[in-house]
């Protein structure tokens, strides 16, 4: 929204501006899965009104947006440099992690102008780097798309001001509101399309959770296989130890964090963490994660663990695919939300896919 008090002259370019950010935003997205514990950023150089660079942040502990704007500028412009504005979805770091900082990187190259999407809520930043470029009179525009820059890393600004994992709660119900058959049985509720959305939603965040129950009577390899990217922390919950290690889940071809309250250690890709099952359990489950940097978590079941994080209240996001044709006479009853706003519904073939946000959080 445009402040009241801007002339019309003023409002055109805060509309140039808006488009470059949008850009920036754009770029940032393709990162999704791909940086986490860090966030999704982008940035675009422009000169009158030509971009003459743009970059994104691709890996973590790869190079940050603004590097890899900078660089990709062509010997040809470099010379523009001193001369452009930066724009970039996310305040500029100004402490030294696994590179050095952004904001250092502006001042040298002499960038005069630079317009920022929002704020950067990481303890480390959080208004350093603006404080750094205003220092060395680098002039400043922001926020700019601050509620989009800030919706596309949801997690990242929920792990830090909240303390704990962005939670999306994941399940497939029939057409009568069930999860699950009999004891013993599976049955395919959701069709292939659905499936490899699944698995695409997989690639997207930091873990993927399940209880003792689903993931000793499903067995699930709880990888990413159907759809190209990165395979989650696959994260099982099992207080007493009982889970047999022929599981899939135990096969240590990825990371995999055993929450019990047994042990505690990790050895090739095992990595048992101890929780208290006194306390209540979803916190608990929270705060080890959070302690792990785990920056989100996609919750697949069972019913109980679900259930669990809804009367919680601990949830952002809630994704149910229902099978409109599947019909399960005897079974598990499905989670039931409360405090939702409905998102969005989609439709693939025989399923409809709703989309819930947590009213309270």
């Amino acid at each position: 929204m445009l402040p009241d008090s801007l002339s019309a002259s003023e409002k055109t370019g805060y509309g140039l501006h808006e488009e470059f950010m949008q850009r920036c935003l754009e770029l940032a997205s393709l990162g999704a899965g791909y940086t986490a514990p860090n966030p999704m950023v982008g940035a675009v150089l422009v000169h009158e009104g030509r971009i003459i660079g743009e970059g994104r942040h691709e890996i973590f502990g790869g190079p940050h947006a603004e590097v890899n704007c900078i660089r990709s500028v062509k010997e040809a412009d470099r010379l523009l440099i001193p001369a452009s504005t930066l724009y970039v979805s996310l305040e500029p770091c100004a402490h030294h992690g696994k590179t050095p900082p952004c904001a250092d990187l502006i001042i040298q190259q002499r960038i005069p102008r630079v317009v920022i999407g929002c704020r950067d809520p990481f303890p480390e930043v959080d208004g350093r780097g603006i404080e750094k470029l205003q220092s060395n009179n680098v002039e400043l525009i922001f926020p700019v798309l601050e509620e989009k820059a800030m919706a596309l890393n949801k997690r990242f600004f929920t792990f830090h001001l909240q303390k704990r994992p962005y939670v999306i709660l994941k399940w497939a119900e029939s057409a009568n509101h069930k999860i699950a058959g009999r004891p013993g049985g599976r049955i395919q509720i959701s069709n292939e399309y659905s499936n490899r959305l699944v698995h695409k939603w997989r690639t997207e965040e930091a873990g993927i959770l399940v209880g003792t129950q689903t993931a000793l009577l499903d067995d699930p390899m709880l990888t990413a296989r159907l759809w190209p990217g990165k395979n989650p922390a696959r994260i099982v919950l099992d207080k007493t130890l009982r889970l047999p290690e022929t599981l899939k889940v135990f096969d240590r071809s990825f990371p995999t964090i055993i929450l019990n309250e047994k042990k505690e250690n990790q050895s090739e890709n095992l990595n048992y963490k101890k929780i208290d099952f006194s306390e209540p359990l979803i916190p608990q489950i929270l705060s080890a994660l959070y302690a792990l940097n785990i920056l989100s978590i996609l919750v697949e079941g069972g019913a109980g663990l679900l259930q669990s994080f809804i009367d919680s209240g601990l949830w952002d996001e809630a994704r149910v695919i229902s099978g409109r044709q599947s019909e399960i006479s005897e079974g598990l009853a499905a989670p039931v939300l409360r405090n939702l706003v409905m998102a969005k519904t989609e439709e693939y073939y025989s399923d409809r896919i709703d989309y819930f946000l947590n009213d309270l959080t």
